[in-house]
């Protein structure tokens, strides 16, 4: 039997009185702040960040103190100083950090999409450093407008009549509708009705917009009789038909859908436009790049499209930003809009955008110029070289109780492009020498590689960590071999040492 001796009243009062010393021991904020090594921080940094950091450290400091009450100590003037230096470093440090990217995923909506070409980044670099004409009419000496920046160079592209810009597709499709069908029904096929990143949803954007969502057919076949008899009973009430392109997701089976030439056919005899979100928006043939095929804007404009809305920092691989093309009337509606103003794009995009649409018009050597056509085309020969090159410093890395090779894999296009479609790749895989406590030992490592200078994601799969190359990047190869073969890196096992290739 276990016999528990609880304290007396009088050993209570000591430990408590006990405390109590030890808590005021530590310093008060403004004795810290004036402290040499602190004052010099704040002013380098600003006071309050350098305050904010010393009360976080003394909160955690009598967090320390209370939880181990009979052993805890103060910690030495300098040790103190040193603590809350590091806290301003952790608060000084960008949030828009660097990563490098192993998972596999070239345009990743959360590592920020679309890598931008040299010619876009030093288009951007250009319109920061100075004033820029970016609604100015150079010609006739007043007020221009800002979609002139691109507007040719969209028109000949896509073939439109008209283009117009806003800040990314969501906005693009939120301010066609609103324009085009505010207070009327948007006409859609029910297995159209998407939702994408974040819980946004079609009908959301539709309500948003001020449009009734009506919807035709079945979650997997919708027939061209299902809108001609849904615009016969609107009537007045129909306010454009719309098709949402299957960004991120795949019907297949028993299933129908109807052709853009058809149903802009419908909506025209009804007297109501037609509208298609593209979504990732891809300007050229991918198959011949030995991609698969993804629809482009310029094929639903030569069917009869009235506006065509996609993404620019998708498959087009530019900036974020969301295009509209479409027939004058159209266009010159949406550009009428409130909204329009409020969701406009800035220099910055218009100028990476410019840049970007001016190495599809030259259409020379695409997918060396393009950093997202680049990746998605990138050999396997290639993409296992890379993983030859870094195998050894991950292998090291990842330490003892680790196996390390070299296995194929699937990388994904991403940001919903062509959902049901993987590349063939290869990554290191790092994976615990025992089964026992795998998951923990996988989930300790990746948050080891996430806690780096420079971030290293990967993905966790079969509990082990799986480091696809396609998206290593060659600048990423050279901060690797900074990062993992320091000193203080954990020595490797035997079989994670001489990295066995799968």
């Amino acid at each position: 039997m276990t016999h528990l001796t609880l304290p007396g009243p009088g050993e209570a009062s000591e430990d408590k009185a006990a405390l109590a010393a030890r808590l005021a021991q530590l310093p008060a904020v403004d004795r810290l702040l004036a402290r040499p090594a602190l004052a010099e921080l704040a002013a380098r940094l600003g006071p309050a960040l350098v305050k904010r950091a010393a009360q976080d450290e003394l909160a955690a400091q009598r967090e320390r103190l209370r939880a181990d009450a009979a052993g805890a100590t103060v910690p030495a003037p300098a040790a103190l100083d040193a603590a809350i230096a590091a806290r301003v470093d952790a608060l000084a440090a960008p949030r828009l950090r660097r990563t490098i990217n192993c998972t596999g995923t070239v345009i990743h909506t959360n590592l920020g999409r679309a890598l931008l070409a040299d010619e876009a980044i030093d288009a951007v670099t250009a319109a920061m450093r100075g004033y820029s004409a970016l609604e100015f009419d150079l010609d006739g000496g007043g007020r221009g407008d800002r979609d002139d920046v691109v507007e040719q160079l969209l028109l000949d592209l896509t073939g439109a009549e008209a283009v117009t810009l806003v800040n990314n597709n969501a906005a693009a499709v939120v301010l066609g509708l609103a324009a085009l069908s505010a207070r009327k029904d948007v006409v859609i096929s029910r297995g159209e009705l998407i939702e994408i990143g974040g819980a946004f949803r079609l009908p959301d954007i539709m309500k948003t917009a001020g449009c009734r969502l009506h919807e035709v057919g079945t979650t997997n076949r919708t027939h061209p009789r299902d809108f001609d008899t849904a615009l016969t009973e609107l009537g007045a009430r129909a306010g454009l038909v719309m098709k949402a392109h299957w960004s991120n997701y795949a019907i297949t089976g028993f299933t129908a859908a109807v052709d853009d030439a058809t149903l802009a056919q419908i909506a025209h005899q009804h007297g109501v436009p037609y509208l298609v979100d593209l979504g990732a928006g891809a300007l050229i043939d991918l198959s011949r790049l030995g991609l698969p095929r993804e629809p482009m804007p310029q094929e639903a404009l030569a069917a009869g499209a009235d506006v065509v809305t996609f993404s620019g920092d998708k498959l087009l691989g530019g900036p974020q930003c969301g295009i509209l093309v479409g027939t004058r009337a159209a266009i010159a509606r949406i550009k009428k809009h409130p909204l329009k103003r409020a969701l406009r794009c800035s220099k910055l995009t218009l100028a990476a955008l410019e840049a970007t649409l001016r190495i599809y018009a030259s259409a020379h050597r695409l997918p060396e110029r393009l950093p997202v056509l680049a990746l998605l085309t990138r050999s396997e020969a290639d993409i296992r070289a890379a993983c030859e090159r870094v195998l050894p410093l991950f292998a090291r890395y990842a330490g003892a109780g680790f196996t390390a090779r070299i296995a194929p894999c699937a990388s994904q296009i991403g940001s919903g492009s062509l959902p049901v479609e993987r590349l063939a790749s290869a990554a290191v895989v790092l994976a615990p020498a025992t089964a026992r406590g795998a998951g923990r030992a996988v989930e300790a490592l990746a948050r080891r590689l996430r806690a780096l200078p420079v971030p290293v994601l990967g993905r966790i799969s079969d509990n082990a960590l799986w480091l696809d190359a396609r998206t290593l990047l060659a600048a990423d190869e050279a901060t690797l071999a900074q990062q993992l073969a320091l000193p203080s890196a954990p020595q490797a096992t035997a079989t994670a040492s001489t990295a066995t290739a799968a």
